[in-house]
């Protein structure tokens, strides 16, 4: 029933910019919290961004801040991660996260994933 449904995803040179989509369905989506967490081979999936909410309050991993932006609308139960001035270290699969509550930095802590889409930065 809870579905999360990520899009945009992509290719795109170092330096250039993504915007990040996931859709939710089957949740009271203005209850939750949502993040923004990636993976790649070999790792565990980590936290990137979080947001309340209402969208009044946002939290950034360290090699993010200044480049990421999480947004929401809860009108269309949508959670944003607007990409700038993307790096080939944030080559990764991007999955999105809804938390009724917990600790927004831990994965363990979330109720739903998205299924993940991929961002690819070539140098």
């Amino acid at each position: 029933q809870v579905q999360l449904v990520e899009s945009g995803g992509g290719l795109v040179q170092a330096g250039g910019s993504l915007r990040l989509s996931c859709a939710a369905s089957g949740l009271s989506f203005s209850t939750y919290a949502m993040g923004w967490f990636h993976q790649v081979p070999g790792k565990e999936r980590e936290f990137v961004a979080a947001i309340t909410w209402r969208g009044r309050s946002t939290y950034y991993a360290d090699s993010v801040k200044g480049r990421f932006t999480i947004s929401r609308d809860n009108a269309k139960s949508t959670v944003y991660l607007q990409m700038n001035s993307l790096k080939p270290e944030d080559t990764a699969v991007y999955y999105c996260g809804a938390q009724r509550r917990g600790s927004y930095r831990d994965g363990q802590e979330y109720d739903y994933w998205g299924q993940g889409t991929q961002v690819t930065v070539s140098s």
